[in-house]
């Protein structure tokens, strides 16, 4: 049974892990100020933001306790 929750845990940490690297380059795409107008807040938010998040989860992992809360900008 530890062998199945393993091979669970890596199968859907990787999946998992994969789609937050995608989006973290999607998200890179909207530094092209051709298509895009930011502040450099803007910028700092996002990336405390994010942070803040990266945080929380190593918490957890940590056996320790995280509440996340929705981003905006506005």
């Amino acid at each position: 049974m530890a062998s199945n929750n393993r091979e669970r845990f890596v199968r859907i940490a990787e999946a998992r892990t994969n789609k937050i690297l995608d989006l973290l380059r999607l998200l890179g795409n909207c530094s092209n100020t051709n298509n895009y107008e930011y502040t450099q807040r803007d910028v700092d938010r996002i990336f405390q933001a994010i942070e803040r998040e990266i945080r929380n989860a190593k918490s957890r992992f940590a056996g320790g306790d995280s509440r996340s809360e929705r981003f905006t900008l506005e």
